[in-house]
């Protein structure tokens, strides 16, 4: 058993102050040791580098967004600022970083592009390489305008796959060396608003979750050309759940036998076991996420507990996973984060 430590992304509309660091204690089973990490104007989404040395957050300075590169402590996960990146605008919303952090992407719900930047040796950006501004609309309310949602790799990082919740697009780039250049789009059923995907370790399926219409979708991966195809619609939500519901945020177990789907409304995480032949789900169950507005969740590094954040309660709840059903136990709920939104980890200590 061990000690993790993991960071939470945050709103800073009302108390909360940036980037904060908590410790996942798996021999108590237990979150705590709640701390600001870095003072950060809307780091609402974050995510840290496959050798654990580095944490990047989307950021705000002023009238400016953009991404913000930080060093963490291998022994106490403390963060030190590296340097920012930003541009004239409302900041990205989604961040991500590559396996061997050359570049990281970052996707804007309000500006209507994605961005690639390439590293230097510790960690910190370079300016941005590419920037690329989508154009479309989709027939929802909210789809008066393109809004990237998610930017990040392929398995293979052959791609940059961007998600276009206000067009209905998940666009497939060709990456080289930062530069992104589009060779693919996949278009979802018109007004499902589609926010986030995963990939199947096989390499051979994807998940996309909607926002707008709750449903993931369950798509062939072409990894010789990035392109994607329909292969089933499940929902997020009960038939007879009516009140307002967002998709939220999409995982799958390292074994590709979980997906995991989070609903803000009904407050739940969808469990649904996955065919290994076919990609196809099967639904299993729902999990009250013991608060308000599940913004995402995470599997922690042993996958033996899963983590959900609510924005709307100002809390974490903490899971115990059965590695062999998928299912989810609650151990605790309310522990206070104040206006979280994403939750990530570095390994074990």
């Amino acid at each position: 058993m061990a000690k993790y430590v993991g960071y939470v992304g945050t709103y800073t509309k009302q108390d909360s102050k940036g980037v904060y660091q908590f410790t996942l204690d798996t021999d108590n089973k237990e979150l705590r040791d709640v701390k600001l990490a870095a003072e950060l104007e809307n780091p609402t989404y974050v995510t840290v580098s496959d050798d654990d040395q580095n944490l990047y957050a989307v950021t705000k300075q002023g009238e400016n967004g953009g991404v913000t590169a930080f060093s963490i402590n291998e022994e106490t996960g403390e963060l030190t600022k590296l340097n920012s990146q930003t541009a004239a605008g409302s900041p990205p919303c989604h961040v991500s970083v590559d396996h061997g952090k050359s570049t990281v992407v970052t996707a804007n719900y309000h500006t209507k592009n994605i961005a690639s930047y390439l590293t230097k040796e510790d960690g910190s950006l370079n300016p941005a390489t590419s920037v690329v501004e989508h154009e479309g609309t989709g027939p929802h309310e909210r789809q008066e305008k393109p809004h990237l949602h998610f930017a990040g790799f392929t398995p293979d990082e052959n791609y940059v796959i961007a998600i276009d919740l206000g067009s209905d697009r998940v666009i497939t780039y060709a990456a080289d060396h930062g530069k992104l250049t589009q060779v693919q789009v996949f278009n979802t059923p018109a007004g499902a608003g589609p926010r986030h995907i995963t990939f199947h370790p096989n390499q051979k399926f994807a998940y996309v979750m909607t926002e707008l219409s709750s449903d993931v979708l369950v798509l062939h991966y072409d990894e010789k050309d990035g392109s994607f195809t329909e292969q089933q619609t499940i929902s997020t939500i009960p038939d007879d759940f009516n009140e307002t519901n967002d998709g939220s945020a999409i995982h799958i177990s390292l074994d590709g036998q979980y997906v995991y789907a989070g609903n803000r409304g009904h407050n739940s995480i969808a469990v649904y076991k996955v065919d290994q032949d076919s990609g196809q789900l099967t639904f299993m169950e729902w999990t009250s996420t013991e608060g308000n507005w599940p913004r995402d969740f995470v599997l922690d590094p042993s996958e033996e507990f899963l983590i959900a954040t609510n924005q709307k309660s100002n809390t974490m709840t903490l899971f115990e996973r059965d590695k062999a059903t998928g299912k989810l136990s609650l151990i605790q709920s309310g522990v206070h984060v104040p206006e979280p939104v994403c939750v990530k980890f570095i390994g074990g200590a």
